[in-house]
């Protein structure tokens, strides 16, 4: 998991902490604080969640592209296995 998830999470969370105690209170500073702070950790969630999208997407293609060469490798080993005894006479 992303670290601006983790913080977006804790933004949107206080945020909406701030807004509520506003919206009790009275107090319209507080409330605009409370919602400003909660889209700042929506943004961030969304960034974070982007984050690990590719990150993941990052990780699949390397396992895929490890997978695709694995026949490769293995026909190099035989191959190579194959030919160690020519040209060699064993009397």
């Amino acid at each position: 998991m992303d670290k601006d998830r983790v913080k977006g999470t804790i933004d949107d969370t206080v945020g909406r902490a701030k807004r509520q105690v506003g919206e009790w209170t009275g107090n319209k500073e507080t409330q605009a604080e409370g919602a400003a702070q909660q889209i700042k950790g929506i943004a961030e969630k969304a960034w974070g969640n982007v984050k690990d999208t590719v990150r993941d997407a990052q990780t699949d293609n390397e396992r895929e592209r490890e997978r695709n060469n694995q026949p490769e490798k293995d026909r190099e080993r035989e191959h190579a296995g194959v030919g160690s005894d020519k040209g060699h006479n064993r009397s």
